[in-house]
């Protein structure tokens, strides 16, 4: 009896996710969670290194996005050579 009602319960919160209409924005959280879960699995604590991989993963990859903002938005405003009028 016990294991159809964790059986139930970990579909419902697998379903839920997939199902949701709102788009997850989980850059770079399966790569850090993929290593932090085999870092994390080699001293017997891998799902707290998978959900530290995740953070650190997508923290990583805001800060990415957020640097190539930066540089395009530098690269669409160029400054303007001094001209010399002569």
């Amino acid at each position: 009896m016990k294991s159809a009602t964790a059986m139930s319960a970990a579909l419902g919160l697998f379903l839920i996710p997939v199902l949701s209409p709102v788009p997850a924005e989980a850059a770079g959280c399966l790569s850090g969670a993929l290593v932090g879960g085999v870092a994390g699995h080699m001293v017997h604590h891998g799902v707290l290194g998978a959900v530290g991989g995740c953070i650190a993963g997508h923290h990583m990859a805001h800060e990415k996005a957020k640097e190539q903002a930066a540089a395009a938005a530098q690269n669409q405003h160029p400054q303007a050579a001094p001209q010399n009028p002569q």
